[in-house]
């Protein structure tokens, strides 16, 4: 059996301030990108009173060869996308993972998961092309 492809990744999540009586802010995914560092953490990008990013990193994209098709469909879309599946853990989201395949992101979704799907970075894409 052969090791899947990896990629390491950070997540940038943003937090915007709502006017709800139901709720006071929304988190959403807004980016992911190449990253060096392997060790999960975290950082404060911006805070303001207008909106707060954290980017999350240490987070890891694998390709499975039984995948293959979810990535082709995706990377022949107008606009591939990266989707991000996150859980909220008190106050702030926490990704859990990271995909390229559509077949999976809808996986999850039938799940009741929340996924929220990023542009994707066109190296990865490049990346991505030369594994399928």
């Amino acid at each position: 059996m052969m090791k899947p492809e990896r990629l390491v990744v950070g997540v940038v999540m943003e937090c915007q301030p709502l006017s709800s009586k139901w709720a006071s802010f929304s988190w959403e995914a807004r980016g992911v990108l190449a990253s060096r560092v392997t060790a999960p953490g975290r950082r404060v990008l911006i805070e303001d009173e207008s909106a707060r990013q954290v980017l999350f990193d240490g987070c890891v994209i694998e390709l499975h060869r039984d995948e293959a098709e979810g990535y082709y469909l995706n990377l022949n879309a107008p606009q591939p996308k990266v989707f991000v599946m996150w859980r909220m853990q008190g106050e702030e989201p926490q990704p859990h993972s990271v995909t390229v395949s559509y077949h999976e992101a809808a996986r999850l979704l039938d799940a009741g998961e929340q996924v929220d799907a990023v542009a994707m970075p066109v190296g990865m894409a490049h990346w991505i092309a030369g594994f399928v």
